[in-house]
């Protein structure tokens, strides 16, 4: 039997040590290679770039470059360091290497995995052959392959790796500081995260300049006569007297029309023209019939498989992906992060063999289908997304269920469909004249399409980004006519329209944007979405992505400041300059150099960052609603955005209020809502101090103001407002109650401590030294008496939280965690919980109508931000001089790039050849 990850002990003698990513996968690798081996995980990356000043060793402290983590001054060399979290799985796997006679080195096959496995080879400095060892599935034959097959870890992908992870850092450490200055504190910026921000931002920006357009249009309905089918058909109006008939996208976003040449119709003129056809004589001019096919689809790859999970099964990308991770290391699919659409043989044989199984020979076309790779220097994994092993398991053979059984059956049908016969019919289409009888010479109409020859569309129909779009498979059946028939109209009905602004992204959409315009990488976009939520610069309205105005003041300042940075042609160039790295044919210290420093003619990101005083943080935060005219603006402020008027006079803007709702009526609308006015109520009697009530941020609350002298340390009573109470209602002296708060109701005769009552956050509640009880009802702040309170304290005090309240909504399995996911009611109001996470509900989703797709992907959102960090004790001081000194030989300086020359670098010369010559 194969040593399973958690064994602690050395490797027998004669043992190989494999070590992969993830437990799961050591669980299954251990299972396929015998007692010969011992499979052990290394948990993800085992090494990073600092995360903080903490984590710096302690002799690079005072160096100028150890807060990027990266040396500028010598080659770029990265200052890698192990995490705290770390340490003991390199101690284990170090104990397990002690007895091995070779180490595989079996990370994934992409960048990041090659680049895991150089971490693990340059800190392990294992003194037994070494060997790299790649697979895309997890079958017994693919493992034992990849055993028989390895290789020498490839410098080029590492050093890719390297690039990109440092330019990364570079970009995040220099250019998010400007955003705490100049906009808010704790932003972050990134290169691609910050262009996925802007093309967000520039979506709504469109939306915000559109302007609609009304226009009409007939449809007319016709009757073939008796014994055709259907008898009744519609056909559409064209063009009147030989000039086209204006459609929505005839329009600019402006509302106006883009040629002279249409004739663009109103209701007045469509109702009339309706009107004067209805008895008009329908004949047909022409009738073009021609053979329609349709070709199946490539296989899966990362963001198709993205974008069609979120069509069809309604999850996000870091779901699916999160989802297709647990099939690839159960052995039910390929690898997933991949820019292949190709098959191998092996796989082309299993789909071939399952349309002859499962449709019949009918369906199999003469030769294998092969797909080529549209995507501009794919590579990482090999081969597309597909069922894993040499037989393909249906769906209902693997024995999965829920979202694992969803998705394995979408990449299954996705595969078998594409090595499927076309799908074959007859598009058909009618053109038809009328004469109105006020003389006008009218065109229509009628399209149709018939599938005669179902092909793969039997096995799968792709899903549509746009819900009024068609699907492959739909079918328009016209009736039998010939050229000269006269068909009477049975109705001509005009009906209106107006244009649409441009559709905002989902994340199916912005997946494919940032492909078409080679931006990032694709195994990135899930994490990329996921960063931009996470930070607050978009959120989600139904499956729209909608930025903040805070997104806005984010991208005006790197438009304007870091103008490069954020292109998007220059950001997909740097994709290809990594490629040419990881090809070997740029040296990865001068593509950095060139990035930070500059090049001739090109400013650097260096200089970009250290002349920031032409930068007006109020100006970039600072927005105009509607025309210049209007006086209103939208601000980005410290605690959210607001509107201002000339007068000054500020409200707040709703959180979930799109940008391109914020018109000047709605901007009216909220100034003219006390939220950020005073009201004053009157003076209090004793203190002479005027009392106002005003809308705060974290509600309604009564204060007093205190005269202009007043010394710096004097504080304002305050009171916030009870539930009962409104802004406009509250009264002298209801405010004054609030202000006397908290209440003495008396003294505790046994322990002499002093007894109040107080309105807080989580309500009404009574405080005895150090000991709390809630209150039943806000009125008992002010009327209860000693003899009650005293009654509450003599009842044992709960501990914990209270008896759990029964769910309020189950709504089935969470598709990441496997567990039952309900509603519940909570301190902080409604939330969704799979048992180990919650996820408060936003203010658009309601008990009543949250589905668990939208109760997975809160979930999911909650997991991916990870949970809130406590600040760390001091380490011993014994402690941190061994861990300097650790972290210290880590460095890659010392490790890995011994001069500045890369093709000599010591992670060359001494780590990887050596390993190379010895496996």
């Amino acid at each position: 039997m194969a040593g399973a990850s958690g064994t602690t002990a050395a490797a027998g003698a004669g043992q190989r040590l494999v070590i992969v990513e993830s437990p799961k996968k050591a669980r299954m690798i251990a299972g396929f290679l015998g007692s010969g081996y011992v499979v052990e995980s290394s948990f993800g990356h085992i090494r990073d770039l600092p995360k903080g000043a903490d984590e710096i060793p302690a002799k690079f402290k005072g160096e100028a470059w150890a807060r990027l983590g990266v040396n500028i001054e010598q080659n770029f060399d990265p200052l890698y360091v192990v995490p705290a979290d770390k340490k003991a799985q390199i101690r284990k796997l170090k104990d397990l290497l002690k007895g091995a006679s070779e180490l595989y080195l079996a990370t994934d096959e992409d960048r990041e995995g090659e680049a895991i496995a150089w971490h693990l080879l340059d800190e392990l400095k294992p003194k037994v052959p070494v060997k790299r060892m790649v697979f895309h599935e997890i079958t017994p034959k693919a493992i034992q392959d990849a055993v028989g097959s390895a290789r020498a870890i490839n410098d080029d992908l590492v050093d890719a790796q390297e690039a990109r992870r440092i330019l990364d850092r570079l970009y995040g450490y220099e250019v998010s500081p400007v955003l705490w200055k100049k906009v808010m504190p704790k932003l972050s910026a990134g290169r691609v995260q910050s262009v996925a921000t802007r093309m967000v931002v520039d979506r709504e920006r469109e939306r915000i300049a559109f302007r609609t357009a009304s226009y009409w249009d007939l449809d007319a309905t016709l009757d073939a006569g008796e014994g055709r089918q259907p008898r009744l058909f519609p056909s559409r109006l064209v063009a009147v007297n030989g000039a086209r008939v204006a459609q929505g996208r005839d329009f600019a976003p402006t509302g106006e029309l883009k040629s002279q040449n249409t004739v663009h119709l109103d209701e007045q003129t469509a109702t009339a023209l309706a009107e004067n056809l209805r008895a008009a004589r329908f004949t047909v001019n022409s009738i073009e019939s021609k053979p329609y096919t349709r070709k199946p689809y490539a296989p899966f790859r990362t963001t198709t498989l993205q974008q069609e999970a979120s069509r069809k099964l309604g999850m996000s990308a870091s779901q699916t992906m999160q989802i297709a991770q647990r099939l690839y290391e159960n052995g039910n699919i390929t690898y997933m992060r991949t820019d292949s659409v190709t098959l191998s043989d092996t796989a082309l044989t299993a789909a071939r063999a399952q349309v002859r199984e499962l449709y019949g020979a009918n369906y199999l076309p003469d030769k294998p289908r092969v797909y080529t790779s549209k995507v501009k220097n794919a590579q990482e994994a090999h081969e597309a997304i597909r069922p894993a092993g040499e037989h393909f398991q249906t769906p209902a053979q693997t024995g999965l269920s829920g979202a694992e059984f969803r998705l394995y059956e979408l990449i299954w049908m996705r595969t078998i469909a594409s090595q499927m016969k076309d799908a074959e019919g007859r598009s058909v289409s009618i053109k038809i004249g009328a004469t109105a009888s006020t003389g006008e010479n009218c065109d229509f109409t009628s399209s149709g399409r018939v599938i005669t020859f179902h092909g793969f569309l039997k096995a799968y129909v792709e899903g549509a980004d746009d819900p009024s779009a068609g699907t492959d498979d739909q079918e328009t059946r016209l009736p039998d006519v010939a050229e000269g028939d006269v068909l009477p109209a049975e109705e001509v009905v005009a009906s209106g329209h107006e244009t649409k602004p441009p559709a905002r992204f989902t994340e199916a959409t912005l997946i494919r944007e940032l492909e078409e315009r080679e931006i990032g990488r694709p195994s990135t976009y899930a994490s990329i979405i996921g960063t931009i939520q996470a930070r607050g610069y978009i959120y989600k309205k139904g499956n729209a992505l909608v930025p903040a105005w805070l997104a806005f003041a984010v991208v005006r300042l790197l438009e304007e400041h870091f103008t490069r940075l954020i292109d998007y042609t220059f950001t997909a160039s740097m994709e290809d300059v990594l490629d040419e790295v990881a090809a070997g044919n740029r040296e990865r210290g001068l593509v950095l150099a060139g990035f930070y420093f500059g090049t001739e003619g090109v400013e650097g990101l260096k200089s970009m960052v250290s002349d920031l005083e032409d930068i007006d943080a109020r100006e970039m935060s600072t927005f105009g609603v509607g025309d210049a005219d209007s006086g209103i603006v939208v601000r980005v402020g410290r605690y959210g955005p607001y509107v201002e008027d000339a007068e000054a006079n500020r409200a707040n803007v709703p959180e979930d209020l799109p940008p391109d709702e914020l018109t000047v009526d709605k901007a009216k609308e909220l100034l003219s809502q006390p939220s950020g006015v005073e009201l004053e109520l009157g003076k209090d009697p004793e203190s002479g101090l005027m009392v106002v009530a005003k809308a705060g941020r974290f509600g309604p609350y009564v204060t007093e103001v205190l005269p202009e002298d007043a010394p710096k340390s004097a504080k304002p009573r305050t009171g916030s407002l009870l539930k009962s109470m409104t802004l406009e209602s509250v009264t002298l002296d209801e405010a004054l109650k609030l202000l006397s708060l908290p209440r003495v109701v008396g003294k505790d005769p046994e322990s002499g401590d002093e007894i109040t009552a107080q309105n807080g956050r989580y309500g009404p509640y009574l405080k005895k030294g150090t000991d709390s009880r809630s209150l039943e009802t806000e009125d008992q702040i002010f009327d209860i008496t000693l003899e009650d309170a005293l009654k509450i304290y003599a009842q044992p005090k709960q501990r914990g939280r209270r008896a759990a309240a029964p769910p309020l909504k189950e709504l089935g399995e969470d598709p990441e965690s496997g567990q039952p996911v309900v509603v519940k009611e909570g301190r902080f109001g409604p939330y969704v919980t799979d048992g180990e996470t919650n996820a408060t509900l936003r203010k658009d989703d309601s008990i009543e109508s949250i589905s668990l797709l939208r109760a997975a992907e809160l979930l999911a959102e909650k997991r991916a931000r990870g949970p809130v960090k406590k600040k760390k004790a001091p380490a011993k001081k014994t402690t941190a001089k061994k861990t300097t000194a650790k972290k210290a030989t880590t460095k890659k300086t010392a490790a890995k790039k011994a001069t500045t020359t890369k093709k000599t670098a010591a992670k060359k010369t001494t780590t990887k050849k050596t390993a190379a010559k010895k496996s």
